[in-house]
């Protein structure tokens, strides 16, 4: 288990802290992640990779000559926001254009995806890759579904070592792209990893037992195999991988492989090389030769009693990439002549200064609001303060639901998310904010901070509402209904899943229709939302009765029958603690941290229990 720790919710930025005070030699912190502390030629291709925290080397450690320009570096098994990706790029392009590359999870996709559009918009030419490695997470024939595992680490080294070669964006994308269709990888475990601050690992094997298939943010294995000898493991793993071969490998005599074997957290080295010596020999009996292989822990899971193989399978363009010098704090290989120190540049200064809440900024200024609108946004500021109560309260059995099919973070960014978003409002209601600009802050600041899915999501709610309630006019009923509508919209357009899916949509839009409904009949909105509100409880109890179709959790659908959506209760926990603000129970225009939470509030146990 994660033993050393303080605010588990404040974990991932103290180890970003931590990792910068010991590599000031190599990296240099910038907000949203690190960039390398040495200064690329001008001109050049940025390469900025990136992920959710809990996985070091993975991203961090891979920053440095020859590897990674820079690592934008989100909550534990969460992927950074898209404002942190963008700092992050902003800080290391030197005018050659940035490649953003990460592993093939919805968060990642979204986020990367965002800030892309946002860099290009702004004039920097930039590309997205999303690497897809893991054979055990999709059919050969949906490669494009799997999921980013140590495999990793070979695009990530393609990329980078094609850009300091001086090659323009266009050739950096085309061999990072030509990477990642010939590399496989394939994992097994004995025991889950357990986050900070929890008690139990996400995943549990039973004694004797091993897990084949597994993902590293903890998703359970896809099968139980009896615990195997290191022999054994290795003809596992790499009868797994040659049963499988990249288009244009037609067999593996006569190929030239890099390979990863990779330890997730627990193995120690002496063990890996155990395996390692089964594994040279059945690749070279396979008339395999291999190339400067990579035996130790690559790519973690915290804890995690596991071990994955990856195979790069070389070509002529791909190989001196593969072999080229590198000098990162976890990745060394041949020399690297020493660079000199970066200075960054006044507007990536700026852009990137560290602050405890970049998307929100501690000075800014608001547009001019009415007073009806600054009331109705101290109703809204009580509200975030019982939504921040509700998640703290919370948390930690939100993160069990999760981990049943999932990564088991949901709870950590929910409570990231909520806080900041509580005190971003906060802020932006002491300059005078209406409602609308309230709740647009309180949106960037969720988004940031919380990253991943829920966070990107919870971002367009937020925003969503403060477009429809603004800042001239108290807002009434049928407005308050608009915007959740505008909410579900913009949810289910960004986050691709409808109802049925088992996501938050299935109980946000029986909330919207529910709202949407009673205001149509006349109630007030207090009423109309606690209708709405038991709509969306009893929503989110029946998806325990549904099969995922999106996410994380989709390659383990059976596994979470039984069992609600973690982002479906948390939303029916939010609006009913919303009611309470709306209800009076938030005493509006006193302090949000002493709001009383409603009696009728449910609980995630309950919530579970009824699944």
């Amino acid at each position: 288990m994660t033993r050393l720790f303080n605010n588990p919710a404040a974990f991932a930025d103290e180890a970003l802290e931590g990792f910068v005070a010991a590599h000031r030699r190599l990296v240099r912190r910038v907000s949203g992640g690190v960039v390398r502390a040495t200064a690329p030629a001008p001109g050049q291709v940025a390469v900025v990779v990136g992920g959710g925290s809990g996985h070091y080397p993975a991203f961090s450690g891979l920053v440095g000559q020859g590897l990674a320009h820079g690592a934008a570096v989100g909550n534990v098994f969460a992927s950074p926001s898209a404002q942190q990706v963008r700092q992050v790029a902003r800080a290391a392009q030197t005018g050659g254009g940035v490649l953003l590359a990460f592993g093939n999870y919805a968060g990642d996709v979204l986020h990367f995806g965002q800030a892309a559009e946002r860099l290009t918009a702004e004039g920097i030419p930039c590309a997205t890759l999303a690497v897809t490695d893991d054979v055990s997470s999709a059919a050969a024939g949906e490669s494009e579904k799997r999921r980013g595992v140590a495999g990793d680490l070979a695009v990530f080294k393609t990329a980078a070592a094609a850009a300091e070669a001086g090659l323009p964006l266009a050739e950096v994308v085309r061999l990072a792209k030509l990477a990642n269709a010939r590399t496989r990888s394939f994992g097994i475990a004995f025991s889950g990893c357990t986050l900070p601050g929890a008690d139990d690992p996400l995943f549990t094997v039973p004694d004797g037992r091993m897990a084949v298939g597994l993902g590293i943010h903890g998703e359970p294995g896809l099968a139980e195999r009896p615990v195997p000898s290191a022999d054994e493991a290795a003809e596992l793993l790499v009868s797994t991988l040659l049963g499988e071969l990249p288009d244009g490998v037609g067999s593996p005599r006569g190929q030239r492989a890099g390979v990863i074997l990779n330890g997730l957290g627990s193995v120690k080295y002496e063990e890996l090389f155990v395996v390692y010596r089964r594994v040279a020999r059945l690749l070279a009996e396979a008339g395999v030769e291999t190339v400067d292989p990579e035996v130790g822990e690559l790519v973690t899971s915290f804890d995690m009693a596991g071990v994955s193989l990856t195979l790069f399978w070389l070509t002529d363009e791909l190989e001196p990439l593969w072999t080229a010098p590198a000098d990162a704090a976890a990745y060394r290989k041949g020399t690297v002549a020493p660079g000199a120190a970066a200075e960054p540049s006044a507007a990536a200064s700026a852009d990137t200064e560290l602050a405890e809440d970049a998307a929100v900024p501690e000075d800014f200024a608001v547009p001019q609001s009415s007073e009806p609108s600054r009331a109705a946004a101290r109703t809204v500021l009580a509200a975030l303060g019982a939504i921040e109560t509700t998640i703290r309260a919370h948390a930690e059995e939100l993160g069990r639901i999760d981990a049943v099919a999932g990564d088991g973070d949901h709870g950590i960014g929910m409570r990231r998310g909520s806080e900041a978003a509580h005190a971003a409002g906060r802020r932006a209601l002491e300059r005078g904010a209406g409602a609308g600009t309230l709740l647009h802050h309180a949106a960037d600041a969720w988004a940031d901070r919380a990253g991943g899915t829920s966070g990107a999501l919870w971002g367009v709610i937020l925003r969503a509402l403060g477009t429809a309630l603004g800042d001239t006019e108290r807002p009434d009923a049928p407005t308050v209904s608009l915007g959740v509508d505008a909410a579900a919209d913009g949810v289910m357009r960004l986050g691709k899943a409808e109802t049925g899916d088992k996501t938050m949509v299935d109980a946000l839009v029986p909330f919207a229709d529910a709202l949407s409904d009673a205001v149509g009949g006349g109630a007030p909105l207090a009423a109309a939302w606690d209708t709405a509100a038991t709509a969306a409880d009893a929503a989110a109890t029946a998806t325990a009765e549904l099969l995922p179709r999106l996410g994380r959790a989709r390659p383990h659908a059976e596994k979470s029958l039984g069992t609600p959506d973690a982002g479906a209760v948390s939303l029916a926990l939010i609006v009913r603690a919303v009611h309470g603000a709306l209800a009076g129970n938030g005493a509006v225009g006193t302090t949000p941290d002493t709001a009383s939470e409603p009696a009728s509030e449910p609980t995630a146990d309950t919530t579970a229990r009824k699944g």
